[in-house]
């Protein structure tokens, strides 16, 4: 039942915000979403208590018959590869609602209902154990995101909300043709798990894992699919931004785990240069696409997708450090880039400006939230003893162990992600005031602390102890290596 509360709790909550929340009590609708994104953090927490490291097997698993002729089952369960994802997600719900409390005061509780749905439907995603099921909610989660960019975005946010559908979406149809060959091939089953061990040619194989693929590196996004994210993140409030950076991103790469990796060993293993290839290139180009940046929040973007970058090539490393430093840089990456967002949002709440141009000398009037921005930006450039330089220091530690010279590009990128994050930081908070609005500044209040506090010990916290995320995610990555090593292709006898 723990995986169902955690996903249908929100997903109710949010449907009652919808139906009884009124645009005349937006107090009200504030109160309540945060109480509902209390309780669905909290029902996540035994997940992380209960959840034995010493197997590899799905755990807090739920079966339900739901479409019995097609033989389509409400089946849940988390691993040590998705385990975390849940209480994340419920977990950065909390700092969305909190974020938006002064902010948003149009339609308080159709946005705080949207996020509080769309935080159900991921955490559907990352449950969901049936192939079908799955599907529903991965296609799910871009409704409530598109409502959120086109209704409360910026001057062009009708055009970022449209093309962040249609690109995602129609990645996501020829995922379905793969799917309905799984289940024919299968003999009529949805269940993930009976897929990974079905015999395939490499033929089948191939087209399978690049079905896969177009669905799957959109959502990272991978280069050269990655031109919707930056409009996306450009023109949705400070609260989509956090969640589609923290969570959504996070989908695609998942989704390479567990259906590209295992239903598709043998296409993986002989396509993988090709996705090395593709996240070599996110990591090196886009981040000097990033540096010359004017907009800060698109600088941030396209971070994203150098650091998530790294996680696809992690995974396609095929070694422990690889795929596990992969996993480590997604959950990382979800603490970074969030509080980059939220540090964005803070200074456009005051200035009205995302560019660059507009800001200089921060420090000087806001102490406190310049020491928050300098720490995040510093994490997101892979400094030692933050989140983001655990997950980064295996995967290039696991390239170095694949390929020594694709360790060695790997590692050049990190140059890239300190000069555009300190270009950033220098421009930006350091120097005399650089004009009036800047001089007027206020530091933060109260909420403000709080939420940034908050992410600055959940950054640190990760960056000096990160034993509980790898002793969780170790025995199923493992397991899945040494599934990936076995061939499925059919022996002839």
């Amino acid at each position: 039942m723990l995986l169902s509360l955690a996903i249908w709790l929100p997903i109710v909550w949010g449907g009652l915000l919808l139906a009884f929340g009124r645009d005349d009590n937006a107090r009200m609708a504030r109160w309540f979403a945060l109480l509902g994104a209390v309780l669905g953090l909290l029902v996540t927490l035994p997940l992380i208590t209960e959840f034995n490291t010493a197997t590899a097997a799905m755990q807090f698993v739920e079966k339900l018959v739901w479409i019995e002729r097609f033989n389509i089952h409400y089946h849940l369960g988390v691993d040590g590869i998705s385990m975390w994802f849940v209480p994340l997600t419920a977990f950065i719900t909390i700092i969305v609602v909190v974020s938006a409390w002064e902010v948003i005061e149009n339609r308080v509780h159709q946005y705080m209902g949207a996020f509080l749905i769309l935080s159900g439907m991921m955490i559907g995603v990352f449950s969901a154990l049936d192939g079908m099921l799955f599907y529903v909610f991965f296609e799910a989660t871009l409704i409530p995101m598109y409502i959120i960019i086109g209704v409360w975005g910026g001057p062009r946010r009708v055009y970022a909300a449209f093309k962040f559908f249609l690109y995602t979406l129609a990645g996501s149809l020829l995922m379905l043709i793969a799917l309905l060959y799984l289940y024919v091939k299968s003999g009529g089953s949805f269940d993930i798990q009976t897929w990974h061990h079905l015999p395939l040619a490499l033929n089948p194989q191939t087209l399978l894992f690049f079905a896969f693929f177009a669905a799957f590196a959109v959502k990272v996004p991978m280069w050269p699919v990655h031109t919707w994210l930056p409009d996306a993140h450009v023109e949705a409030p400070t609260g989509g931004s956090v969640v589609l950076a923290a969570i959504m991103l996070k989908l695609g790469a998942y989704g390479f785990l567990r259906f590209s990796m295992p239903i598709a060993p043998d296409a993986a293993r002989e396509y993988a240069w090709f996705i090395i290839v593709l996240s070599l290139i996110a990591v090196l180009y886009i981040g000097v696409v990033a540096l010359v940046q004017n907009d800060m929040k698109k600088l941030v973007a396209y971070s994203s997708v150098a650091h998530m970058g790294f996680v696809t090539l992690g995974f396609f490393l095929f070694n422990e450090l690889g795929v596990s430093g992969g996993l480590v840089q997604m959950i990382a990456h979800g603490f970074v880039s969030g509080a980059m967002f939220l540090c964005i949002g803070v200074l456009y709440d005051r200035v009205h400006s995302r560019e660059i141009a507009a800001y200089g000398g921060v420090v000087n009037t806001m102490p406190k939230f310049a020491a928050f921005a300098v720490l995040f930006a510093m994490a997101n450039c892979g400094l030692p003893a933050t989140a983001g330089f655990v997950g980064e220091w295996m995967v290039i530690l696991g390239a170095v162990k694949f390929d020594f010279w694709v360790g060695a590009l790997a590692a050049t990128s990190l140059i890239f992600g300190a000069a555009y994050s300190l270009w950033m930081v220098k421009r930006v908070y350091f120097g005399a005031p650089a004009n009036d609005n800047v001089r007027e500044l206020a530091d933060l209040n109260t909420r403000e602390f709080l939420m940034l506090g908050v992410m600055a010990v959940a950054v640190l916290w990760m960056g000096l102890y990160p034993k509980p995320f790898t002793d969780v995610m170790h025995q199923s990555v493992t397991e899945l290596l040494q599934h990936i090593a076995v061939t499925k292709i059919p022996q002839i006898q």
